[in-house]
């Protein structure tokens, strides 16, 4: 299944690298899109759960690298300043 890496950029101008095993992701974040935080908080969730679903169809089990990516995720974002963007800086 195609991976993708993505590339973001906190509120607070930390960068971190992510992954979603699935090209789904696009459909969900643009390369150079700023989004108000709870925005991309949405946006992640609904992303990256099509992308666990789509290894669910293929091999029959969610992806657990989804979770944690997702905990992760989360786990900054609760130190970032709620009215804070969050920049998606690359797709490949």
């Amino acid at each position: 299944m195609p991976e993708v890496r993505f590339t973001i950029r906190w509120p607070d101008g930390t960068r971190r690298d992510c992954y979603s095993p699935s090209t789904v992701i696009r459909e969900h974040l643009v390369s150079g899109a700023v989004l108000p935080l709870p925005v991309f908080l949405a946006t992640i969730r609904t992303g990256l759960g099509a992308a666990s679903r789509r290894v669910e169809e293929r091999y029959g089990r969610p992806c657990g690298i989804v979770a944690r990516e997702l905990a992760e995720i989360e786990s900054t974002a609760r130190r970032q300043s709620a009215e804070g963007h969050v920049t998606v800086e690359s797709l490949s």
